[in-house]
């Protein structure tokens, strides 16, 4: 007995299913905007931190030029330091996306805030050529905002290193996806083509017999 229902053949089965994929890919997509709106706030947010530090470190560092050692003084060492820090601002405005950014953004910010504590509670002396930088006191114009910046820096630099991170992994995981869904492809078009030729072959054989 024939059966009287039969599966439609214009593609109407499956609208569902492209539907829902379309909802999908629009979700996808919003999570990408807002994730890409987060960043940038990240960002700007530890730009301001880092140029506050760049611009005390500029403003106080003729104070410390006397303090020399074998290598350089304390003020050449503060303007170094401005001068990582704006081009580290620069940076993670220019390239939110990038986990590696972030990280040079953690350990410069980083970094700075371990020195100003460790030389006000710490006689460390002279280290490698440098001066002795120990200074008991959070008293000096600009050296206690300069610290609340570079703690601040340090904290949002790691939190848009863990949003880099988080983006990136799903990242990795489609284009290795789509590696592999081309790798896929182009092995059942190669066995097609032997197929193919196969067939060809086989087809030609009992003429040539003839």
């Amino acid at each position: 007995m024939r059966s009287t229902t039969s599966q439609p053949t214009d593609g109407t089965s499956q609208a569902p299913e492209s539907r829902a994929q379309g909802r999908r890919a629009q979700g996808r997509r919003a999570r990408g905007r807002s994730g890409l709106a987060v960043a940038y706030l990240l960002a700007a947010a530890t730009a301001a931190a880092l140029v506050v530090d760049a611009i005390v470190h500029l403003k106080d560092a003729f104070f410390y030029d006397a303090n020399t050692g074998a290598l350089l003084s304390q003020g050449q060492l503060f303007r170094i330091q401005a001068v990582v820090a704006i081009v580290t601002a620069l940076a993670v405005l220019a390239l939110p996306r990038k986990w590696p950014v972030w990280l040079f953004a953690a350990l410069a910010a980083g970094s700075a805030a371990a020195a100003v504590v460790a030389y006000t509670y710490i006689d460390v002396g002279p280290i490698a050529g440098l001066p002795n930088m120990y200074e008991p006191s959070w008293g000096p114009p600009g050296k206690l905002l300069s610290a609340v910046a570079e703690g601040l820096g340090t904290l949002l630099a790691l939190a848009g290193l863990g949003w880099a991170l988080a983006m990136h992994r799903p990242a990795a995981h489609a284009a290795r996806a789509a590696r592999a869904a081309d790798a896929a492809g182009a092995a059942r078009e190669a066995q097609e083509a032997q197929l193919t030729q196969a067939s060809a072959e086989g087809e030609a054989a009992p003429r040539h017999r003839r």
